[in-house]
């Protein structure tokens, strides 16, 4: 949990500067995230991206939605890792009367373990990214990025050189 914790912070510090504000936005403040030990035996660490989009919704300002529940650990560069037990946390996420889900797109083999009545009362969002979390977590969308030092990982989009015309290079 402390190392969820940490990926998270040094995620919402990442953001902090893509949002163009002080670097050391949050050195000066003192940062305590409390998770109660014991409830629910759980399979491995699966809180860093709720953790990170708390966080940098405390760095940007941006509510968090009330109806949204989220699982998965992240990677300092902010990719979702899949988790354990997706059946019984969606199970609860329902019971609690979230209406949405994210998830780790690397979980998606286990979607067909979830019972169908399940799947229907809960929409299910997928994510490779801590950045496509985001999206679906905030109540309205980040401001655009003062720069493009840290972009989102994703698929590469295809590279096309348009053809050349007329004289020598």
């Amino acid at each position: 949990m402390k190392e969820s914790a940490q990926a998270a912070l040094s995620f919402a510090r990442v953001q902090a500067t893509r949002l163009g504000l002080r670097s050391d936005f949050l050195s000066d403040r003192e940062i305590h995230i409390h998770v109660p030990a014991g409830g629910v035996p759980k399979d491995g660490p699966s809180a860093g991206v709720t953790m990170a989009c708390v966080l940098v919704s405390l760095v940007s300002g941006i509510p968090v939605r009330r109806d949204v529940a989220m699982t998965g650990e992240i990677t300092l560069r902010g990719r979702v890792l899949p988790i354990g037990g997706l059946k019984e946390k969606l199970l609860a996420a329902v019971r609690a009367g979230m209406r949405v889900a994210i998830v780790p797109a690397t979980n998606m083999a286990e979607l067909s373990e979830v019972p169908s009545h399940l799947r229907q009362r809960i929409k299910i969002h997928l994510v490779h990214t801590v950045d496509e979390a985001l999206v679906v977590a905030l109540t309205r969308p980040l401001p655009h990025p003062k720069s493009a030092a840290v972009a989102p990982r994703g698929p590469a989009a295809p590279v096309v050189t348009p053809p050349r015309r007329g004289g020598a290079a």
